[in-house]
């Protein structure tokens, strides 16, 4: 059992408060606005596009508490995620996040000399983390985004949730994602009624799956998040709402407690408003666990501090290939091409090469030839993870409850006919060959032309209207990375037509995660193209919450 060292306890039989109902009961009891005229004369801390640097500078200064800047947050919750834009990100509200935070409060002490200030428990000391409703958390349910599991209640932490906790983040709220994370398009599923929305257009999708924590970061409802990607689902809702992604290289992060849809291409990372604050969530999520036998890997090598490489000058004298044969396609959008062009230019003026580059294997390896369609054998072995609270025992039994959004339940049928463990499956040895042969051919590329990393759009169209499932979708996430175990990284892009996202991505060679931080983080400086949404502007002054907002 995974067990926080500040604050945190083990769930008993607590009641899980609907969002709104948490809000209203901590409004009632006094715990969510400052209510003496001391507090309300004193300068707010900004929260709105802080940073974890920012926020642990306010807090070793004593201009900050944990449990302040919780009730900034849930403020902007209970504003914006059910009301005015309703953002609809947010599964449920964690009851006991204003407890970890007077916890964590109680555990600062002053530094010791030559220090001064504050020092806090950890790298993520008070840091409200969104996260996506597949990662285990046993204090919270965990859905998946589907009814069949709306409350299911986990043994114990998933590794990445328990690493950040115990790093001294607050896990603030499980948001929405696509049910099961089948789709990368659109975040809707059953646990959660309705669509996710894009706070920069609220008519648009915030792509999928890990919509909910994409949407919540960019609007400022939490500082970070934590989502997983099998083919595009950190990058895409990354690029769609323009944060910064991380997908690593298979074996450097555990997939201990997500919930699987494809195990072999499952990666679990952070998402969030600038490269800085993904890395520092990498650093500490980063490494072995026993529970994950696929990153044994990771403990053969002597892994850097990711936050080392935040260099501006990381451009200087890089090389980089355009592989435009993602974005020079038919049915690319023409905005996103010349962004990406624009793009391009920005990264020889910060000291880069770039080359146009060709991957043969993307056109001679069929698409569907990439996949292991493993998600029935996945699944049933997690359901047997969580031990007789598992509310139901297998796929099968999910599908014949009919507690699913109808949206999935041709995938949820279709999934029932693959009955064939995965190391049995002649499709899935077939994949997994041209998984390597791809790899082999991206290898093959970077080597010959000298490269750092690839570089392309993250979608060569921009998000769709919520609902729309027929015109060009532009995901060119899924077409290197998680086939080839490669590390990749998004960043903003700026943005095309009426103020619609866009998102760079940098693709390296296996343990490269150090390189592509520079690179990102560099192109992110040169550019800043980050900006906050209008639709969830900052809240005035200490009012935050009042009752007729929450009803």
């Amino acid at each position: 059992m995974r067990v926080d060292p500040v604050g945190w306890q083990q769930p008993g039989t607590g009641l899980i408060l609907p969002l709104k109902a948490f809000l209203l009961a901590g409004l009632l009891m006094g715990v969510l606005v400052p209510t003496s005229p001391a507090e309300e004369a004193e300068p707010r801390f900004v929260v709105e596009e802080a940073t974890i640097a920012t926020i642990h500078q306010a807090m070793r200064e004593g201009r900050l508490t944990a449990r302040q800047l919780v009730e900034q947050y849930l403020a902007r919750i209970a504003a914006y995620d059910k009301q005015g834009p309703a953002l609809n990100a947010l599964i449920t509200l964690n009851p006991r996040a204003l407890q970890r935070a007077d916890a964590l409060d109680a555990a600062v002490q002053p530094c010791p000399p030559p220090a001064t200030g504050q020092c806090l428990t950890g790298p993520l000391h008070g840091i409200p983390v969104i996260v996506k409703d597949n990662y285990d958390t046993a204090d919270l349910p965990t859905t998946a985004g589907s009814l069949s599991l709306i409350h299911s209640m986990p043994p114990d932490d998933a590794f990445q949730v328990h690493k950040i906790r115990q790093a001294g983040a607050i896990v603030l709220a499980k948001s929405n994602m696509a049910e099961f994370a089948f789709s990368p398009y659109e975040t809707v599923g059953s646990a959660l009624p309705g669509y996710t929305r894009n706070p920069y257009a609220l008519n648009r999708v915030t792509a999928g799956s890990s919509g909910g924590t994409a949407a919540a970061v960019a609007a400022n409802l939490g500082a970070v998040g934590l989502g997983t990607d099998t083919g595009n689902s950190i990058r895409g809702p990354s690029s769609h709402n323009l944060l910064v992604g991380i997908r690593s290289t298979m074996g450097l992060t555990s997939r201990d407690g997500i919930v699987p849809l494809y195990l072999d291409h499952d990666i679990g990372g952070p998402m969030a408003r600038t490269v800085a604050d993904a890395v520092a969530v990498f650093d500490v999520i980063a490494g072995y666990d026993p529970a994950d036998p696929v990153t044994a890997t990771s403990r053969q090598r002597q892994l850097p501090t990711f936050s080392d490489h935040l260099d501006i000058n990381g451009l200087q004298g890089a090389r980089l290939g355009a592989v435009r044969q993602l974005i020079d396609t038919d049915t690319a959008d023409d905005a996103i091409r010349h962004r990406f062009d624009e793009a391009l230019g920005d990264l020889r003026r910060a000291g880069a090469e770039v080359m146009t580059v060709r991957v043969d294997e993307l056109d001679t390896i069929p698409r569907n030839a990439r996949w292991c369609l493993r998600f029935q054998h996945d699944l049933n072995a997690y359901l047997a993870s969580l031990g007789e609270a598992a509310p139901f025992s297998s796929l099968r039994a999910i599908f014949e409850s009919g507690k699913f959004h109808p949206s999935v339940a041709n995938n949820l049928e279709f999934f029932l006919e693959y009955t064939i463990p995965p190391s049995e499956d002649k499709d899935c040895r077939i994949a997994w060959a041209n998984g390597k042969k791809l790899a082999e051919g991206v290898r093959r590329v970077l080597t010959e032309h000298q490269l750092d990393a690839l570089v392309y759009p993250t979608w060569s169209n921009p998000p769709r209207l919520i609902g729309d499932l027929n015109t060009p979708a532009g995901d060119n996430s899924q077409d290197l990375s998680p086939h080839t175990g490669f590390p990749a990284i998004t960043v903003p892009m700026g943005f095309v037509h009426d103020h619609l996202p866009t998102g760079l991505q940098f693709l390296g060679d296996a343990w490269t995660e150090a390189r592509l931080i520079e690179l990102a983080y560099a192109y992110e400086q040169a550019t800043g193209h980050r900006v906050p949404p209008t639709t969830t502007p900052p809240l005035a002054g200490p009012q935050a919450l009042n009752r007729s907002s929450l009803e």
